[in-house]
Order: structure tokens, then C-alpha cells, then sequence
């Protein structure tokens, strides 16, 4: 589980925020309007890989945004470093890859066999990437 501290730092101060700009207005309800941040920290906060069964699971937070990948479509994994204006959440590259991440540059990017591509973002790419290759029997 990669856990982006930057993002929970983030959602954290910006329910603060919207609870002091939004108390003059709403006055006792403002805190409600904190939670909207709150609940973008809960479910882009960590980033869990899971690999079982054939299968590759990466889900953001507590799984209620979620991708499963069929390893016998994996044809190669490998470290890469991604760049810093890239971002962080779920996000397209134009003319590169789709990308996961929460925290950090690192991350293992997945080819398939349609010629498609997926990063994920890691803490650990050197053993993501021996996971997926002991469990999609890549040589």
C-alpha cells in the first residue's frame, strides 16, 4: 500500500479552509461542507496493489475506485520514473500510458499484449515488478 501523505495533508487542510471561509454563510452546517475534501482524501489517499489468483488489483483508498488486470495479458513490467508535472490520481499521459499514483515518482509500468500500456505507482518498483513477473511468468 502506497499511502500519499501529500494528498492527505492536502484534503486535510483544504476541509479546514472550507470550514472557515463557509461558517459565515452556513454557520453551523459549514462542517458539511469540509467533508467534500475529506471524502476526496478517504478515497485517493493510499494506493493498495494486491496480486493473487492470476490477477493484478490496484485500488485507490478503501476500493471504491478499483482496476483488475488479467496477468496472461502482461507481457512485460519494468521500474520507471515518472515525471513531476505528470501528477497524482488516475491520469492519462497523451501519446504515453495510464497512470495510478498517489505519492512519489517511482512507479512499475505494465505492457500488454495489445500493446497498451499501465503505471502504477509504487514505493517498492524492484519488487513490484519481480511480483508480477514471478506471477505472469514473464522470463
Amino acid at each position: 500500500r502506497q499511502v500519499g501523505t501529500l494528498i492527505l495533508v492536502a484534503t486535510g487542510a483544504a476541509a479546514v479552509l472550507t470550514v472557515v471561509a463557509l461558517l459565515p454563510v452556513l454557520g453551523p452546517f459549514a462542517p458539511l461542507a469540509g467533508l467534500i475534501p475529506l471524502g476526496i482524501g478517504f478515497v485517493f489517499g493510499s494506493l493498495l496493489v494486491e496480486i493473487g489468483s492470476g490477477e493484478l488489483r490496484v485500488a485507490f483508498g478503501p476500493g471504491l475506485i478499483s482496476r483488475t488486470i488479467d496477468l496472461a495479458e502482461v507481457v512485460a513490467a519494468e521500474p520507471v520514473r515518472n515525471r513531476i508535472w505528470y501528477g497524482f490520481g488516475i491520469r492519462y499521459v497523451p501519446g504515453r500510458v495510464w497512470m495510478w499514483n498517489v505519492s512519489g515518482l517511482d512507479a512499475v509500468e505494465l505492457t500488454y499484449r495489445s500493446g497498451g500500456r499501465f503505471r502504477i505507482g509504487t514505493d517498492q518498483p524492484q519488487e513490484l515488478v519481480a511480483a508480477v513477473s514471478e506471477a505472469a511468468h514473464l522470463t
